[in-house]
């Protein structure tokens, strides 16, 4: 694959078009040109926190760096000197999960969220003439008006006034410096901040069919830099909501719930949107540079590509039903489009004949690779190079090429069997049957892929359809026997009856709970089976506290590195379960009242909302430890998407088909923190450890994947992504952990007696 050119281009190409059209901004198509991504290397580190870096972020025109910590300090970093000016005492009491420059102020203003649930402001030009250590200043502004943590903090282009906070306590509250500057802490007797934008205490869902009903603990959100009226959050469930500021209610106190306020636009990738359990929920969301697509990162899940606008034709929107009637069989496709129908393959841009033949020939030639890796089992390189074929050049290639490209990756994904992979391999073979009703290898590859998710009445229907095909093909009649044995086996299960099998026996004193168990409420979370069923499980909604008492023993084989080595313990709990009248904030604020209209809401059945799916997935890392790990655009242009990682690695996939071309180390354990400087090829990171790390095309030979300043790394690629994918399909049920993952990615001080002492960046 690394011959295979990428879309942005050749420089020389690029300095030459000025000639052609000075409409053209050279600078924004080199900033992150993939010729310089290739080279990037990283930098000596920024040295200053004495805790992990869970926030770092520019200021508009690149020349500062402002990071927060767990050390409960802000700090401002020089860009072009690449050291500390001044490092802030902030007077927070708990680890500091987002900072920002004010917009609009000269870089004077600086803002602050934290695990106290406080937000900061602090003024810059009373630290002017002091040195690094110097940092004794008081916050211009105080707001304690939030429940429980501020995870992310938003400010709006060119408004120097206000700030937004979005918490867990499921508010997104809105602080305008001109109408004060502090405000009593929360749960006090005359609190009456009129500051909730969104009151989302009774917003979450399960599932898309499911009215909301939870508190939607709020971790990240974001207001486009090109219509700023416009707003993302993410938080506790698997559903972003896009909102128009414009058509919000006033502004509100937190005295009384409120049911949430209807949002433009919901956005969740189609196979997650009826999963029905609530560990599923996103750690960040971003708008693209131009505004018109946001990017999700969900926690234990991959990375999402969504367009925001709908209503051009640019976005699929779907409902509650047709998820159903992607994995249905019917003769005859109709209703539910993914994509274009094979008829208008070539209205959209038609290239010139010697282009199109060179494209049809490279295409043609990366699916004969493709086919090749299935033989061979190279899943990494057969999926890139059927991603590349159908995602970069899928509107341009005929339907015939289109349909064998459709059918191979499914068969890629089938075999690699990531998570989530059998639903993508649902996707192709439904897009596979609209290009040709007749195709038996999109009805067989179907039956397989439904059959991995349990969905054995269905696999056998395509089963029937794919023998009818192709009734002399010997995969296809082993397919339908075994479809055939699933879903006896699973009726006979349903019935209580064994099948050619003793059940599975219970330990004496039933089903033995596990610490998961106690904290997810939940039977379990792992997609190792492909997403079979699972049980449903209440919410908290915050209404529990747990102490635990946990003595910890480590065993294991020292030469056996496959499995991790358990970590064996007791657990010793005392649960505090809170009173109504006591829940979030004391009942004299009635804050926790249920929302007015609850009692109009139950009368009336609820209408589950279309929502908008995606366009592109980016799979390889990991995240699954904290609840902080941003997914980012790189560049003005925002061709590339990075993210961290759990590995200790950063990644980065060029945003149109979802190829993965750098992955770097980035940190001792985790990088949590990914940000593009606003005009240069330099990207900084942060996460566990005490330092930044800044990234520059410094390298002196490009690679591709896996490199830096001393050319490619020695690691096996596959290796890394499928041990990535190992850990978020790990089953919460088990607490597994290396000796080395839990003295050093988690840093944990001490086992004292009948005692835990956790790790110092708890971010989850």
């Amino acid at each position: 694959m690394e011959a295979v050119p990428f879309h942005d281009g050749n420089i020389h190409d690029l300095i030459e078009s000025r000639y052609v059209d000075v409409r053209q901004d050279v600078n924004h198509n080199l900033q992150m040109h993939s010729s310089l991504v290739r080279r990037l290397s990283q930098e000596p580190e920024l040295e200053g926190h004495q805790g992990c870096v869970n926030s770092i972020a520019w200021n508009s025109r690149g020349s500062l760096l402002i990071s927060g910590s767990d050390d409960t300090r802000i700090n401002i970093w020089s860009y072009s000197g690449r050291k500390l000016l001044h490092s802030i005492e902030t007077g927070h009491c708990a680890n500091i999960f987002c900072t920002k420059f004010v917009p609009e102020t000269s870089d004077d203003l600086v803002v602050s969220g934290a695990g106290d649930a406080e937000v900061r402001l602090f003024n810059l030009s009373r630290l002017s003439g002091r040195g690094p250590e110097d940092n004794a200043v008081p916050p211009s502004a105080l707001y304690q008006c939030h429940t429980r943590r501020v995870k992310k903090l938003a400010v709006e282009v060119g408004n120097p006034n206000v700030v937004w906070s979005a918490s867990e306590d499921g508010t997104l509250r809105q602080h305008d410096f001109r109408e004060g500057t502090s405000c009593p802490p929360a749960g006090s007797a005359h609190q009456e901040c009129r500051n909730v934008l969104l009151d989302l205490r009774s917003g979450a869902k399960k599932s898309l069919n499911d009215p909301p009903k939870q508190t939607f603990a709020l971790k990240s959100c974001d207001i486009s830099s090109t219509r700023p009226h416009l707003l993302l959050v993410g938080g506790s469930d698997a559903f972003a909501r896009l909102y128009d500021r414009r058509m919000l209610p006033p502004l509100t106190s937190c005295q009384k719930r409120t049911s949430p306020p209807p949002c433009v636009n919901y956005f969740c990738p189609m196979h997650l949107s009826d999963r029905g359990r609530t560990s599923l929920h996103l750690t960040h969301v971003t708008f693209s540079p131009d505004g018109e697509e946001v990017l999700l990162s969900y926690s234990g899940e991959h990375v999402y590509l969504m367009n925001v606008n709908h209503a051009g034709g640019s976005a699929v929107q779907y409902t509650s039903g047709d998820a159903a009637k992607i994995m249905s069989f019917t003769p005859i496709l109709n209703g539910l489009e993914l994509q274009q129908p094979a008829s208008n393959v070539f209205t959209s841009r038609l290239p010139k004949r010697r282009k199109a033949t060179a494209m049809h020939e490279k295409c043609s030639k990366l699916t004969q690779i493709a086919e090749k890796s299935l033989e061979e089992e190279d899943f990494y390189h057969g999926i890139e190079a059927c991603n590349e074929v159908l995602d970069g050049y899928g509107r341009d290639i005929g339907p015939i090429l289109k349909l064998d490209c459709l059918c191979i990756r499914a068969a890629l994904l089938l075999k690699r069997k990531w998570k989530n992979d059998a639903h993508m391999a649902i996707r192709d073979c439904y897009n596979a049957r609209k290009i040709d009703s007749s195709s038996f290898r999109a009805h067989y590859y179907m039956s397989e892929a439904l059959s991995q998710l349990a969905k054995h009445k269905e696999a056998l229907e395509f089963a029937i359809a794919a023998q009818s095909l192709a009734p002399s093909n010997p995969d296809v009649a082993e397919q339908l026997e075994r479809a055939k044995r699933d879903l006896a086996a699973a009726e006979s299960e349903r019935n209580g009856k064994p099948n050619d099998a003793a059940p599975r026996s219970e330990p004496r004193g039933g089903r033995v709970l596990s610490l998961s168990d106690i904290l997810y409420r939940s039977e379990g979370n792992s997609d190792a089976s492909q997403d079979g069923p699972r049980s449903d499980r209440e919410d908290s909604d915050y209404d529990e506290e747990l102490e635990l008492d946990f003595e910890t023993s480590i065993s294991g084989d020292e030469d056996q590195d496959i499995e991790p080595n358990i970590l064996h313990g007791s657990v010793n709990l005392r649960i505090h379960r809170r009173s109504d009248s006591s829940r979030e904030v004391a009942g004299a604020n009635g804050s926790c009242g249920s929302p007015s209209s609850s009692s109009q809401n139950e009368r009336l059945p609820y209408q589950p909302e279309a929502v908008i799916d995606m366009k592109q997935r980016y799979v390889g890392h990991c995240n699954v430890g904290t609840d902080i790990k941003q997914a980012s655009f790189l560049g003005q242009r925002g061709e590339y998407v990075a993210s961290g990682s759990d590995d200790g690695r950063w990644f980065i996939w060029e945003k149109r088909t979802g190829r993965l071309i750098k992955m770097l180390q980035g940190d001792e354990a985790v990088v949590n923190c990914v940000q593009c400087h606003p005009s240069d090829c330099v990207v900084a990171t942060s996460g566990i450890d005490n330092t930044i790390k800044l990234w520059t095309p410094s390298a002196s030979v490009p690679s591709i994947v896996a490199g830096g300043a001393a050319g490619p790394e020695t690691a096996n690629i596959a290796n890394v992504l499928v041990a990535n994918q190992r850990r978020i399909s790990h089953n919460r049920e088990t607490i597994l952990y290396s000796r080395s993952e839990i003295l050093e990615h988690f840093r944990m001080h001490e086992f004292a007696e009948g005692s835990l002492h956790p790790f110092e960046c708890a971010q989850s």
